[in-house]
């Protein structure tokens, strides 16, 4: 929002954010001279790159393509611990299921059951195999 006071080094800061996060924008220009409006909307599109969509009252409408950001890809990093929580019947029939609370490791797995096993390890292929590959 501009204010009275005009388009201020803050306002375009703020107005950049956005253009960063969202691509398309409408700011709403508190000024009442159609002809200061036009001058910030003409400041706004220049100082930013954005390109002028539309300017309707005091709504001035910007659009900028929103950068691509970059993944941050660690290949050290493996699966770490990860807390599930299991019902499971009681031993005694009509009483509330037990909530346990495991802790699986990355290697490690949850079966149907309620029980944490290790995860397999890959199966070698046989001699006779091999050799044809």
């Amino acid at each position: 929002m501009i204010g009275s006071g005009g388009l201020t080094p803050t306002v375009k800061k703020e107005v950049d954010a956005a253009l960063n996060a969202h691509g398309l924008i409408k700011v709403r220009a508190q000024m009442d001279a159609k002809s200061a409006r036009d001058a910030a909307f003409q400041e706004l599109t220049t100082e930013l790159n954005a390109a002028p969509i539309q300017h309707i009252g005091k709504l001035l409408v910007l659009w900028r393509p929103v950068p691509e950001k970059e993944k941050k890809v660690d290949d050290d990093r493996k699966a770490g611990p990860r807390e599930i929580k299991v019902l499971k019947n009681s031993s005694r029939y009509g009483q509330r299921p037990e909530v346990k609370v495991l802790r699986v490791l990355g290697n490690q797995r949850l079966t149907p059951g309620g029980t944490v096993k290790r995860a397999k390890k890959p199966q070698l292929k046989s001699l006779k195999k091999r050799s044809q590959d």
